[in-house]
């Protein structure tokens, strides 16, 4: 089992973040944590540093900072990102958040980043991770324009365009969200196993409104197993094995 979207960079796991990791090591293969903000990247970097083999990282700017950082504390980013690139394994999670995000400018903003994130993916020959809320049209049509090739979709909602991300090679993840969406419920039914991967987005989309941890990627592929009537092994199998290849995760 591998969780591929989680933030254990978030204050929720200030006060217990070692134990946290070393309950993951006794269940999961791997996880890969998602700095999402320059802010957060020294801790993340010492977290795949202080468990390498066990923890990897993905980095780069969600969506909804674009009303805080700057484009030049963007550019510094990218030249951070570019000196540690053997540390990371992805560029995400980067995107469009229409929803957090209402401003026409500052969407716009989110698109022109959005195209300069796909093309440091490519400089870094890194796969890139996908937020897209509100938005999925927008930017499934800017990752074909400028010809992205690995892509995770996480915490995939959009099931009218399910065949288009599959025809384009495109992975998607899905986690806890199933337990209560019947939208998430349809794609974790009709997605091919060989496009799906596992996440738990972590601290957030715990049950009952608690904390949430790596952890409960067992859970997620138990449902999934339910859903497409499979069994847990298979599910977990392919997605932990579609988890390694694109990442090209060295465990």
């Amino acid at each position: 089992m591998i969780d591929v979207h989680c933030h254990l960079e978030q204050p929720d796991y200030d006060s217990d973040r070692e134990e946290v990791i070393e309950k993951c090591k006794k269940e999961l293969k791997a996880v890969i944590t998602s700095c999402a903000n320059p802010k957060d990247f020294e801790l993340t970097i010492k977290m795949v540093e202080k468990h390498k083999g066990f923890i990897f990282a993905t980095v780069g700017i969600h969506p909804e900072y674009v009303k805080e950082i700057s484009d030049k504390e963007k550019e510094d980013f990218f030249e951070v990102i570019k000196q540690n690139k053997e540390k990371v394994v992805g560029i995400g999670e980067v995107g469009l958040d229409y929803d957090w995000v209402k401003e026409q400018d500052l969407q716009q903003k989110q698109r022109e980043w959005l195209v300069q994130f796909i093309n440091l993916a490519k400089e870094l020959n890194l796969p890139l991770v996908i937020h897209a809320r509100a938005s999925f049209e927008d930017a499934l049509k800017i990752l074909e324009q400028e010809g992205a090739k690995k892509v995770l979709f996480h915490m995939f909602g959009a099931n009218h365009l399910l065949k288009r991300v599959v025809e384009n090679g495109y992975f998607i993840s899905l986690n806890t969200i199933l337990f209560k969406s019947k939208k998430h419920k349809k794609i974790a039914r009709d997605v091919p196993l060989e496009n799906l991967m596992i996440e738990t987005d972590s601290p957030w989309l715990g049950e009952e409104g608690k904390r949430n941890d790596p952890c409960s990627v067992k859970k997620v592929i138990q449902k999934i197993a339910e859903i497409k009537k499979l069994s847990f092994e298979e599910v977990d199998e392919t997605t932990t094995r579609n988890a390694i290849k694109f990442f090209d995760l060295k465990i």
